[in-house]
């Protein structure tokens, strides 16, 4: 397993552990119209990756924020992982995070449960 912080603004830090054939994505701080790019940069990467994960878990436990940009962000990646056959799941959505990802609808298009425990 390794970790390294691949992307860091003064908004958002991106951690990503590769663990066997997964990869878990750690985020901490704001995703907001700034740093949705960055996001969205890393998750490209990670997922042009040779061989690309089976299993790509993202954690927003260290999410303090999340606005559509972010979603956006989530949705463009999830739809790039499903064509690599990468399993894309999100895990730690709690509070104002989870309320905005019910009220839009697109919680249901993510796997939301321990499903990084697949590639491990």
């Amino acid at each position: 397993m390794t970790g390294i912080v691949l992307a860091s603004s003064s908004s958002i830090s991106i951690t990503v552990d590769h663990r066997g054939s997964g990869a878990l994505v750690r985020l901490n701080g704001r995703i907001d119209v700034d740093s949705s790019p960055d996001l969205r940069d890393r998750l490209s990467a990670l997922l042009s990756e040779e061989p690309s994960p089976r299993v790509i878990t993202v954690d927003l436990t260290g999410a303090t924020y999340i606005e559509a940009s972010g979603i956006a962000t989530l949705i463009e990646a999830l739809r790039i992982a499903r064509h690599h056959q990468t399993i894309f799941c999100l895990q730690g959505l709690s509070g104002s995070a989870l309320r905005l990802f019910e009220v839009t609808g697109v919680l249901a298009l993510f796997e939301v449960s321990n499903c990084g425990q697949k590639a491990f």
